[in-house]
């Protein structure tokens, strides 16, 4: 890795003209084709990693060297759509207009990239234009997919089913639960990788909540079907969250995937993954759809993909394994921890010091440890807070036990955190808890 970091800047000289000009990038085309641009850092992708990343670019290279590609004309802070779900916020409290939140003088792309050439560090976009770059950070995110079961996405024309994951399916989840009547109210965990791994059954233990709360529970059957083995992937957590499952009378079952929607008739077919070919069909009363998700398919067919379609980044520096200048931060990346964005924010401090080092051509000096962090909303006032590491261990910020059922950690979700995402990370300024939980923590954790 250090070799790699002393290697830069003679491969970054090579560029695309193969001379130490970075200002074009010269690709067979004609002189009727859309013009080039270059930038000391490009960031492809104008969500929470890379609005974040621009704004402390901005800050070592100058706002004029920095770029954000992004076509989309809202941003928006999607963890609160688990509270938007729930009726507890509204859709327009978690937007903001991409303008606003696109660091001052940073240039922004308006646009989708099409295509990455990272051997001529390039990238061109879907108007045709053609950008070089000095330092690309790939900040993509992931892709919904929907389509993947047999009914969706055009099912959700019709009442009792939304979805979380979604802006405009979120507000669907809340009118079918506040329109629920009686019968089966069931909750899905995909086969694939997820963004937010927890917030599949949040929904479930709020809908539980709201029915109560409304008198109705004692009509609901409330099913959690997820593809997964286990109920949480950390132990700890788990473990309380069985408590709450158990408590509250809801029905798990374990490696059951959504495969097909028929919202004609109300019913939700799923294959039983450990029984190949097998299916079920449950009725429904209410149906929240957590989507299949993949990489984006302009990273899948890229030279910067692992196998699996995700950027190939290493997992201490960030850095591309193959592209020395290359970088990736958030979902789209094949870092093995969860994907949040308490882990977005953690990987921004590491990445913007190894871009520094790079810069300076010293040795990287921090590395991520995988932390991340999911507020298991267990009602309208509750949180587990759960945080941990690429080990799986926990890795908690608070000296107490963020395993049990706490109000304040409810509040801190629903109202602090939104604040610190739009004030703090965005701006560049919040890498996680990291310093404060050696402080909590008299600097023994």
């Amino acid at each position: 890795m250090a070799g790699s970091f002393l290697q830069t800047s003679r491969l970054l000289l090579q560029c695309c003209s193969g001379t130490p000009s970075f200002h074009v990038c010269k690709l067979h085309m004609t002189s009727s084709m859309a013009a080039k641009e270059h930038y000391k850092v490009l960031v492809v992708g104008g969500g929470s990693g890379g609005i974040s990343m621009s704004a402390r670019m901005k800050r070592k290279v100058g706002a004029g060297n920095v770029a954000v590609i992004e076509p989309s004309e809202k941003h928006y802070y999607q963890p609160l759509w688990t509270l938007v779900g729930a009726g507890a916020k509204s859709v327009s409290s978690s937007e903001r207009s991409t303008s606003s939140v696109i660091p001052s003088g940073v240039k922004w792309i308006r646009s989708r990239v099409q295509e990455f050439n990272p051997d001529k560090n390039c990238v061109r976009t879907d108007k045709g234009t053609e950008i070089s770059y000095e330092y690309l950070i790939v900040a993509l995110g992931l892709q919904l997919h929907y389509e993947k079961i047999k009914g969706l996405p055009e099912g959700f024309k019709y009442p009792k089913i939304g979805s979380n994951y979604s802006v405009q399916t979120v507000d669907k989840t809340w009118n079918a639960l506040k329109n629920f009547k009686e019968g089966n109210a069931i909750f899905t965990f995909p086969n694939t990788p997820v963004k937010c791994a927890g917030a599949p059954q949040k929904i479930m233990y709020l809908s539980d909540a709201y029915l109560r709360k409304t008198g109705k529970r004692a009509k609901a059957n409330i099913i959690y079907n997820t593809s997964l083995p286990v109920l949480f992937g950390i132990k700890k957590y788990a473990d309380s969250l069985w408590k709450v499952v158990k408590s509250r009378d809801l029905n798990v079952n374990f490696r059951h995937n959504l495969i097909e929607v028929r919202p004609d008739k109300q019913e939700a077919v799923f294959e039983k993954l450990d029984n190949p070919g097998e299916t079920v069909v449950f009725e429904y009363e209410m149906l929240h759809v957590t989507p299949p998700m993949g990489p984006p398919d302009v990273l899948k067919r890229s030279s910067l993909a692992d196998e699996a379609g995700w950027l190939d980044v290493d997992k201490d520096m960030l850095q591309h394994k193959k592209y020395p200048n290359v970088f990736g931060i958030g979902d789209c990346t094949n870092l093995p921890t969860a994907k949040t964005a308490a882990a977005v924010a953690a990987q921004s401090a590491v990445l913007d010091r190894t871009i520094s080092n790079l810069m300076k051509n010293k040795q990287p000096d921090k590395k991520y440890d995988g932390y991340t962090s999911c507020p298991l909303v267990t009602s309208y006032n509750t949180v587990i807070l759960a945080e941990f590491d690429y080990t799986g261990q926990p890795l908690e910020t608070f000296p107490i036990d963020q395993s049990k059922e706490r109000m304040i950690m409810y509040y801190m979700k629903a109202s602090l955190m939104p604040q610190i995402y739009w004030h703090g990370l965005l701006k560049g300024f919040w890498g996680g808890p990291g310093p404060y939980r050696k402080i909590m923590h008299l600097g023994l954790k």
